[in-house]
């Protein structure tokens, strides 16, 4: 689809990076712009920058980079058109009706074709379920004590005896095979086409929009594997959606509970806490916290009671801690999971249980004691120094102080000791994390080092827009043939031309370009590191250094590629230009 470059544009003014962005990341100022971690790749230390005065994001650690548009092309994965129709309504612009463009078209179709397959597939799955063929599944349901409503809310259906009767029934509404082969309904072989579910209860896996984008199935019998989820497709990211939270994100509770299977969830719903939700056959991640970070500040986890659900718990705290959200972990044992407790138990005794919630910290603090004697005064040592050193990572004093208090009162621990060894931990866990930071930034340095043409280039670019004013300084001695890689050249052009009039805006130099790969490459561009703290003297001499280096490598290139009289002519002016250059010295001031 295309839409005129002014309006994209105001589009792209009227929705300001910061905001948009920390509606997905949680972020920090620091200095001039804002950091925090990569909602992109894992990180723990915060590579991720978002600034406001070029309207651009850039990650030091992965490279992804861009404007807004770009950001929610990546993040959501959308298309170009769907992304500015997404910004436009969150900033109230009204778009015109335009064409699509051929690739934009065949793309906006596909996806259309594979949201009516999924749906005809959820219809297909549950009419099989109220027919003939699903009584062991409607019996399965009934056993797990499901009403018809709640079936119904869930459109939970039935994948019958056959492997490849939903591929017939397909077949017959007149899909392609190439088609059918993107919907991840069916595995394509040379053996044949078979369904990829058959035998199996299955769950309709819905976007925020109540689209269906995926199923899960659990098969009848002993069969494996038990549960069996749609892969990756267009439609469907495991990592960046979650069971149930259709209906979750409308519930108006003051929070969502975080459960491990389809049946929790469900239980849970009808149950009437229909603010459940469950990943989706994966381990909670970043993009998952993100997504939760959205509707609710605080999620209960009620991962099941036995040790992989515990070590499940412990590795989902600190991604959903690192999105800014309040955890609180819901005890359920005797019982397993809470669908077994709200057979067990009824909605009123869960209701208690989320009322005696505790803090994620005191959750961890429980499973340490388990692994200690505490009738061992070695033991019970080693445990008060497990504490101490967990306690020393809080970075709010206040907020340490009252769980120092909090530990305290519980174990009857002397508080001013207690506090004492928690502060002398909290010395060392500064000194380590700083040199573990300085570890972290010599790596990603390491990493972005490019070749030291092209840093000089990339540096001259990212100065030029931290520092506009220095073109008029420079703009005699540089030109955009300068720049050599055509990339490079383009961006200096556009760049330039924006210097000249008095308009810098990046970001808008950004959207000129069609692809994520070069969004993230010119973000690179305008994100080139400076040394910050360098006298008036120094940064003249880095300015000239670079300005120099960048000279050179264009004579080097000619000189390379040079084949005519009139070339080498030029070639030798342009060197005693650059030997002219090199003896003089370009002020700041």
């Amino acid at each position: 689809m295309y839409y005129p470059e002014e309006l994209v544009e105001e589009i792209r003014e009227r929705n300001d990076i910061v905001d948009v962005i920390s509606g997905y990341v949680k972020l920090q100022k620091k200095g001039g712009s804002y950091f925090g971690l990569c909602p992109f790749h894992n990180e723990k230390s915060p590579s991720f920058s978002v600034s406001q005065n070029k309207q651009m994001y850039y990650c030091f650690g992965c490279g992804a980079g861009g404007n807004v548009i770009t950001f929610i092309m990546e993040y959501e994965k959308f298309t170009f058109a769907e992304s500015i129709k997404y910004l436009a309504d969150r900033a109230g612009v009204a778009l015109p009706e335009v064409e699509y463009s051929r690739e934009a078209r065949e793309k906006a179709d596909l996806r259309n074709v594979l949201f009516e397959i999924n749906k005809k597939a959820a219809t297909y799955f549950y009419y099989q379920l109220k027919g003939e063929n699903g009584a062991n599944a409607r019996a399965y349901f009934e056993k797990r004590k499901l009403s018809e409503e709640t079936i119904n809310r869930f459109g939970l259906g039935y994948s019958n005896m056959y492997s490849d009767d939903l591929y017939k029934y397909m077949k017959k509404e007149g899909y392609s095979d190439k088609i059918l082969k993107e919907s991840g309904l069916f595995t394509m072989n040379e053996k044949g086409v078979y369904d990829k579910f058959w035998n199996r209860v299955m769950y309709p896996i819905m976007d925020i929009n109540n689209k269906v984008i995926g199923f899960g199935g659990r098969v009848m019998g002993d069969g494996e594997p038990k549960y069996l989820n749609s892969p990756e497709t267009m439609l469907f990211d495991k990592s960046r959606n979650l069971y149930g939270l259709n209906i979750a994100r409308t519930s108006r509770k003051p929070n969502l509970i975080i459960c491990e299977g389809y049946m929790d969830v469900i239980a849970l719903h009808q149950a009437g806490f229909n603010q459940a939700v469950a990943s989706l056959g994966t381990a909670l991640t970043t993009g998952h916290a993100m997504l939760l970070k959205r509707y609710t500040s605080e999620v209960l986890l009620t991962y099941d009671s036995d040790g992989a659900g515990v070590k499940a718990a412990l590795r989902a705290i600190p991604i959903l801690k690192e999105a800014g959200l309040r955890i609180r972990v819901i005890n359920m044992r005797p019982y397993k999971d809470p669908d077994e407790f709200i057979k067990a138990l009824g909605a009123e005794e869960f209701q208690k249980r989320i009322d005696t919630a505790v803090s994620s910290f005191m959750y961890e603090i429980d499973i340490m004691e388990q692994q200690h004697d505490l009738k061992d005064p070695e033991s019970k040592t080693e445990f008060y120094n497990a504490v101490a050193r967990k306690l020393s990572e809080f970075t709010e004093p206040v907020e340490r102080n009252n769980y120092i208090q909090a530990v305290c009162d519980k174990y009857f621990i002397e508080y001013d000791s207690f506090r004492k060894l928690v502060n002398d931990y909290g010395e060392k866990f500064y000194v380590s994390n700083e040199l573990k930071r300085q570890q972290q930034e010599a790596v990603t340095v390491k990493k972005a080092k490019d070749d030291g043409v092209k840093k000089a280039q990339k540096i001259l670019l990212t100065w030029l827009i931290d520092e506009p004013e220095i073109y008029g300084k420079i703009k005699q001695y540089i030109s955009v043939d300068d720049f050599i890689e055509p990339l490079y050249h383009d961006v200096a052009a556009k760049l330039f031309e924006q210097l000249e009039n008095g308009r810098l805006n990046p970001a808008s130099i950004i959207s000129t370009y069609e692809s994520e790969e070069e969004h993230k490459e010119v973000a690179g561009l305008f994100n080139e590191e400076l040394s910050r703290d360098l006298s008036l003297l120094e940064r003249e001499k880095a300015l000239n250094e670079t300005i120099i280096k960048v000279k050179k490598n264009r004579v080097d290139f000619r000189s390379r590629n040079a084949t005519t009289a009139d070339e080498l002519k030029e070639l030798v002016r342009e060197q005693a230009e650059l030997n002219k250059l090199s003896k003089m010295h370009i002020s700041l001031k």
